[in-house]
């Protein structure tokens, strides 16, 4: 009788991996339009030349380093509503929504207006120089005086991806991405009498998607079937609860500080990539987009781990999670196993839409090399972050991004670009060494198990 019961409560694997690919799979799309946008984005670009690529390269990390407070907030309310959702607390799960978009929009005025007054400041800093630096400027105060709709739609997004919801996300910003591209097209170059306003118009471009994209994800609080509605949440006032803060930035101060850690690697990488020469940088900040195209596909499985496993959590079944959390990582490593047979026969061909110099090609393809070992690691360690931010040990998220990316990224780059003179490959083997330590440290989190265990 005791085995029949323990037969019945034991998860059934196939449920779960239907019920995983059902909620990552918008999520994945998602991401991975986001990415495509950007690539799109700079493939249009580089029509410009090669400075203009380096250009936008150079504005990815402050970028990163300005939304860097909103990011924390969304881990916290992605992992705050599933956890209440598990709980069926849904009064408490609408006002942490609540909250954090009143805390995001008073941040979001503070961040805009810092940024675009010390934009040329931060691109000097980030490695821009004379075939760059104006463009750069340029490019960056318009994205960053845009951010308001970015915020607003990423803390929204969060939520419905908190409930479950992912399918909301995935066509918001797909419409976003469709709408960006579509400016790309008529504001870079000038079609169809509109002005030709280069860099700057692609700029534009990204802000007008975002506009669109703001306008939709707040439109979803008002359909019924959504968790979280704008009308619960209106009759709580203009207020910030003090309790709510408490638990959001319990989560979000953390998951900040691990961004702030990891943008510090991330930004010197650039900053030893930019010095190399702007072609260098141009073939790098390409090899950038195929890494995020994995980061997309990690994001949407991450997404997935972190609604699951923590609604698992918050119905106190900890076997659940721990298997969601197996589950979305099978499920991510299949794919990054396809993402690097598409790029031991694609490399040449994707940089050959980007350039056409024969000597930039070859430093893509050397990058690719390098990138089928990195896509392995990255899409797995990802996943198995997401299920520690779900169930709030974002301390040790917190210490593996200081160790991993801040200490042996910057530390092995350095040691092999300025020491061994390794140029680019030494450049992408800290990468790899950062990819390896993170996976090796979040995976034997993971499984040691102890993380089911945390309250929040």
């Amino acid at each position: 009788m005791d085995k029949m019961i323990q037969n019945m409560e034991k998860p059934n694997r196939s449920a779960m991996y239907r019920k995983a690919l059902s909620v990552a799979w918008p999520a994945m799309m998602e991401s991975f339009f986001i990415t495509l946008a950007g690539m799109i984005d700079t493939m249009m670009v580089a029509e410009l030349g090669s400075y203009a690529v380096a250009a936008v390269g150079l504005t990815a990390q402050p970028k990163f380093i300005g939304l860097t407070l909103f990011i924390g907030i969304n881990v916290a309310v992605s992992a705050l509503v599933a956890r209440r959702k598990g709980e069926k607390r849904r009064e408490d799960a609408q006002e942490i929504v609540w909250t954090a978009i009143l805390l995001t929009l008073l941040l979001c005025v503070a961040v805009t207006v810092i940024f675009v007054v010390f934009a040329a400041q931060m691109m000097a800093l980030a490695g821009s120089n004379a075939d760059t630096h104006d463009a750069a400027v340029q490019y960056f105060q318009i994205i960053m005086g845009g951010m308001f709709f970015n915020v607003v739609t990423m803390v929204i997004n969060a939520a419905q991806r908190g409930s479950g919801n992912t399918r909301l996300s995935m066509t918001t910003n797909l419409t976003s991405s469709i709408v960006n591209i579509m400016f790309n097209y008529l504001l870079i170059e000038g079609h169809f009498g509109f002005p030709a306003w280069g860099i700057q118009g692609a700029a534009i471009a990204t802000v007008l998607g975002t506009v669109v994209a703001a306008a939709m994800a707040f439109f979803s609080l008002f359909r019924p079937r959504s968790y979280v509605q704008f009308s619960a949440m209106r009759k709580l006032g203009i207020r910030i609860r003090k309790a709510c803060v408490r638990s959001i930035w319990g989560l979000a101060g953390t998951s900040a500080l691990e961004n702030v850690a990891m943008r510090v690697g991330f930004v010197a990488t650039a900053l030893i990539a930019a010095r190399l020469g702007t072609d260098e940088f141009a073939a790098h900040n390409i090899g950038m987009n195929v890494l995020g195209l994995g980061f997309a596909f990690a994001d949407g499985m991450q997404v997935a781990a972190i609604a699951l496993a923590g609604e698992a959590l918050g119905a106190g079944r900890k076997e659940d999670a721990k298997a969601y959390g197996s589950v979305c990582q099978r499920i991510g490593f299949l794919i990054s196993v396809l993402l690097s047979l598409a790029l031991i026969f694609g490399s040449e061909w994707f940089y050959g839409m980007y350039f056409t110099e024969r000597h930039i090609i070859d430093m893509g393809l050397m990058i690719s090399r390098w990138l089928t070992i990195i896509i392995l690691l990255q899409i797995s360690q990802i996943i198995f972050t997401g299920c520690l931010r779900a169930a709030g040990d974002v301390r040790y998220t917190l210490f593996v991004g200081l160790v991993s990316v801040t200490g042996i990224r910057t530390l092995v780059t350095l040691l092999l670009v300025n020491v061994f003179h390794m140029g680019l490959t030494g450049v992408w083997l800290g990468i790899l060494s950062d990819q390896a330590s993170r996976f090796i440290l979040m995976s034997h989190r993971f499984r040691e198990g102890k993380w089911v265990d945390l309250k929040i």
